[in-house]
């Protein structure tokens, strides 16, 4: 890793290429106004420059809430939201992005992604709308979720604008490794949600282990771990100790050893698995 970029994500901003700042907050089942609202306040006053929420999780209103009360400049905060699988119809995509600007309170998200190819969700259909909330500026950028490759190379054929990233389940359980390939192939950025397992990193023992040789937890471990593969994560907390034990990812570097230790864990284990998923 370059020294700038160790000085910037021990500053908490090393973005990726394309600028999205590798350390995001995650708010999905944070459900209580109040509650969201102050996560993100101590979230961004910690450091944190990511948010990312969707239309299903029912909290982008106090989200908004949460921006305007931190003392950090809109223009430095990058927001994702989602688009929900039962708004996928273009006249749908149209209405509800405007409906959740209003209700983030910006007039301009930085990410929007369909969240799932399922549901109302039709290639040309669904894709033409989003080129026009691009063209339009309402959103800069365009993302796609739980997409399989096949289903990026679609995309990709339809949109005008960028495919900018694909947010999948990634952890040290589920490496994606073909994801992270296709991604580098097609200059699509990864964002992984749930990546510390919804717990479940706390219980491997290469982690344990890694973890207690820099002083730190099996989480943190597991996030410095995705940020070594390139990887953006956006690991839900609610309580201002868990936001700082995923801030602390940041400061830790993983040696080759380290990381290919983590590499060859043999153990998978996907904690989001619908019938319906793409990749079933």
């Amino acid at each position: 890793m370059a020294t700038d970029d160790a000085e910037e994500i021990a500053a908490g901003t090393c973005p990726t290429a394309s600028g999205m700042p590798m350390l995001g907050l995650g708010t999905w089942q944070n459900t209580d106004p109040d509650q969201c609202a102050e996560s993100i306040e101590t979230a961004l006053e910690m450091g944190y420059r990511h948010i990312d929420t969707a239309q299903a999780y029912d909290n982008e209103e106090a989200v908004g809430e949460g921006i305007a009360a931190a003392d950090v400049p809109r223009e430095d905060v990058f927001l994702a939201t989602k688009v929900s699988t039962s708004n996928l119809a273009s006249e749908d995509v149209l209405e509800t992005a405007h409906e959740s600007a209003d209700r983030l309170g910006v007039e301009t998200i930085d990410l929007l992604y369909v969240h799932w190819p399922k549901g109302s969700y039709d290639a040309e259909d669904t894709l033409s709308a989003f080129d026009e909330l691009y063209d339009k500026g309402l959103i800069e950028n365009v993302g796609v979720s739980n997409f399989e490759p096949r289903h990026i190379e679609e995309a990709m054929d339809i949109l005008d604008a960028p495919v900018f990233a694909n947010q999948v389940e990634l952890h040290p359980l589920l490496p994606q490794e073909h994801i992270r390939e296709a991604c580098e192939n097609y200059d699509v950025e990864v964002v992984a949600y749930s990546p510390i397992a919804r717990g479940e990193v706390f219980d491997v023992e290469e982690l344990r282990e890694i973890a207690a040789n820099h002083d730190t937890s099996e989480a943190a471990v597991a996030l410095a771990w995705a940020r070594e593969k390139g990887v953006t994560t956006i690991p839900k907390a609610t309580g201002r100790d868990h936001i700082a034990d995923n801030w602390e990812s940041l400061s830790i570097d993983l040696d080759s050893d380290e990381v290919n230790m983590i590499d060859s864990i043999d153990r998978i284990n996907r904690e989001v698995d619908p019938d319906d998923a793409p990749w079933n």
